[in-house]
């Protein structure tokens, strides 16, 4: 498969130092377990949201899309949380949080308490989708298990690799003699 490829979907733009790394961790972490709750609320009770949300804003087929928003967020907030396939997440995320500020817009204009929640998602999602996932995320090990090159050795330190794969090049090179 093409590096370019690889690179765009799994490769977090990196700051290879501990503090930020953990912190964005903790970020991704945070916000992919809090929008759980949004897609398990619309599945409660599919068919209010379709008339109160969808419906609402002149969307056609509102159960669907209703469904679309539920399992966009069941799905990809826990892909979020754990950082795999992060910037494909976050743009199904972030696009569920445009739709739900139009929404806002739609009933109260330009109020910030409607707006507020939705927003600071759609903002957070949007980080994600233009930074993935960081180096403690299933996205880097991927990155690193099809590409040993995308990484810089300071990125492998700070997530505990550079070791496990001198050794293992060590004895490559102890099996090739």
């Amino acid at each position: 498969m093409n590096r370019s490829i690889l690179s765009l979907v799994f490769k977090p733009n990196v700051t290879p130092n501990l503090p930020s790394q953990t912190a964005w961790a903790i970020f991704r972490l945070v916000v992919g377990v809090m929008m759980i709750h949004n897609g398990l609320d619309k599945l409660g009770n599919i068919e209010s949201f379709a008339e109160a949300y969808v419906s609402y804003i002149g969307l056609p087929f509102p159960i669907f899309f209703s469904y679309v928003a539920a399992f966009t967020e069941l799905i990809g907030a826990p892909l979020v949380a754990i950082g795999l396939f992060t910037r494909p997440a976050a743009l199904g995320l972030f696009f569920t949080m445009l739709v739900a500020m139009y929404h806002h817009i739609l009933v109260a204009g330009l109020s910030i308490a409607y707006l507020e929640l939705s927003a600071i998602y759609a903002a957070c999602f949007l980080f994600f989708l233009v930074n993935g996932a960081g180096l403690f995320s299933v996205d880097a090990l991927i990155l690193n298990l099809l590409d040993n090159q995308a990484l810089t050795g300071k990125a492998k330190q700070i997530m505990l690799l550079e070791k496990s794969y001198q050794a293992s090049s060590d004895k490559k090179e102890t099996q090739v003699k």
